[in-house]
């Protein structure tokens, strides 16, 4: 069974090949910025169709929202696959960067809420990152 199971494997494989599919290799780009006294990370994992992006200032991934644009609204869907329903940050920022850049977008916010101005300011550094490397998204 197990030498069928590879067999079947290395067929999709060669199938895939003969098709002219061509697998894009997930890109990953870092940076960080100090944003009103706080050291905020950014990390980009680019995929075919879209990217996945990280921001915050300790490694934890506590909460997860998907968005994308859909032909039956103006405004992308989003939804949040993990985390705190009350905390509206992932979703409203994955929207948003779905709608800019008509891609599928995962986003992860892990910053502290400490000052209203904070997001905002976050927001304008991913917009100038956009700006400068599109490549990366």
């Amino acid at each position: 069974m197990l030498q069928a199971t590879a067999k079947n494997k290395q067929k999709m494989t060669e199938t895939q090949a003969e098709n002219g599919a061509v697998c894009e290799a997930i890109t990953v780009h870092n940076f960080s910025e100090r944003i009103l006294e706080q050291t905020v990370h950014f990390h980009v994992m680019k995929h075919s169709g879209g990217f996945f992006l990280w921001v915050g200032s300790a490694p934890e991934l506590s909460n997860l929202a998907v968005s994308m644009s859909s032909k039956y609204d103006s405004m992308p869907l989003s939804t949040l696959l993990l985390g705190d329903p009350s905390n509206t940050a992932p979703n409203s920022l994955a929207q948003r960067l779905a709608k800019k850049t008509k891609k599928q977008v995962f986003v992860s916010y892990s910053v502290p809420m400490t000052d209203s101005k904070l997001s905002l300011l976050v927001e304008n550094r991913i917009k100038k990152e956009l700006e400068i490397h599109p490549e990366h998204f």
